[in-house]
């Protein structure tokens, strides 16, 4: 188990390596003044050649990426205009906020994860939970009930199921108050009341898709010869579904779950943006949009090292689940 975590680690390591070249490249090696865009509106001759050197896009473009990826890990000096010494991990100074992309990340990257991984619990004890019911149930009223919700959920869109929990819960019944972040070690009540709606719009939307998944993998595990086999030898059908069915129909909804969960960490755009919380994905967007080359490379970075992590979370949990993927 050791050996095969250090392949992933080592594997993950390489692809993170693979992505910053990628990003470096996008944004300070294609035949742009990636200076103008960042400050194409208020910067005259002068301010441009300054920001250019405490960039240091006048060094080689080798100096220039080591001395980004030395800042990530054991920080640098940005120089006087950009606030200093960046003590690591240091992701560049935004001219468009006035501060060093650490402290914004330092902001909204607790809002993502608090938008995501409640609602992941949710949307796959839910959604995992609904599809095996409704297999071991195939044919019955509960069975088209579960079809019918996952239909459901898989046709809407976001912004649609975020506006009508808002119209009811926020603005008819004043039952919760307007979705808002409130750090969890300040006060959990209000964390949770101010990004519930949140949750169940995510939770609605993605467990439906699973549902339809964890059914069809449990009915194909169900027609399995060793199912059946089991079953025919007496035994009971908590043991042979439950041990040997579940675990085997699980393993795929495991991999997608990671990629689902790694991809919203990355940035939750559209749910952000319905309610009105500044996280991950709404800063990205806006830095995009004022051309804050700073911090879209640095969310590049972070957006892949969720979805590297989230992988060999997977891989791991593949491998506790299935112990011949150790071998791979």
């Amino acid at each position: 188990m050791l050996r095969f975590l250090i392949k992933r680690l080592l594997l993950g390591a390489l692809t993170l390596f693979a992505v910053s070249l990628v990003a470096f490249g996008m944004f300070f090696m294609l035949p742009r003044d990636a200076v103008a865009t960042m400050c194409e509106k208020n910067c005259n001759a002068e301010r441009l050649d300054r920001m250019r050197d405490e960039l240091g896009l006048n060094d080689p473009l080798f100096d220039q990426y080591t001395g980004y990826m030395k800042g990530i890990f054991v920080g640098r000096d940005l120089g006087s205009a950009q606030g200093g010494r960046c003590d690591a991990p240091c992701l560049g100074y935004s001219y468009t906020n006035g501060e060093e992309v650490t402290d914004i990340f330092a902001r909204v990257i607790p809002v993502t994860l608090s938008i995501v991984i409640p609602a992941a619990i949710l949307w796959l004890g839910l959604g995992i939970g609904l599809g095996m019911l409704s297999a071991l149930k195939r044919g019955t009223v509960f069975d088209r009930l579960a079809i019918g919700f996952s239909l459901t959920g898989a046709s809407m869109q976001l912004y649609f199921v975020g506006g009508i929990l808002l119209i009811v819960f926020v603005y008819t019944l004043k039952i919760l108050p307007p979705p808002r972040y409130v750090s969890l070690w300040e006060n959990p009540l209000d964390w949770a009341a101010g990004l519930v709606l949140a949750w169940m719009a995510l939770a609605f939307l993605f467990s439906a898709v699973y549902a339809r998944l964890s059914r069809a993998q449990m009915l194909e595990t169900l027609a399995e010869d060793y199912v059946r086999t089991a079953r025919a030898k007496g035994l009971t059908k908590s043991k042979a579904y439950g041990r040997h069915a579940l675990r085997a129909a699980i393993t795929p909804i495991v991999t997608i779950a990671g990629l689902d969960v790694g991809g919203a960490l990355g940035g939750t755009v559209i749910t952000e943006t319905t309610f009105g919380i500044q996280g991950l994905g709404r800063t990205a967007v806006e830095a995009v949009r004022l051309g804050d080359l700073s911090t879209i490379m640095a969310t590049v970075l972070i957006s892949a090292v969720f979805i590297v992590v989230a992988n060999i979370v997977v891989d791991l949990l593949y491998a506790v689940i299935d112990p011949r993927v150790r071998l791979s």
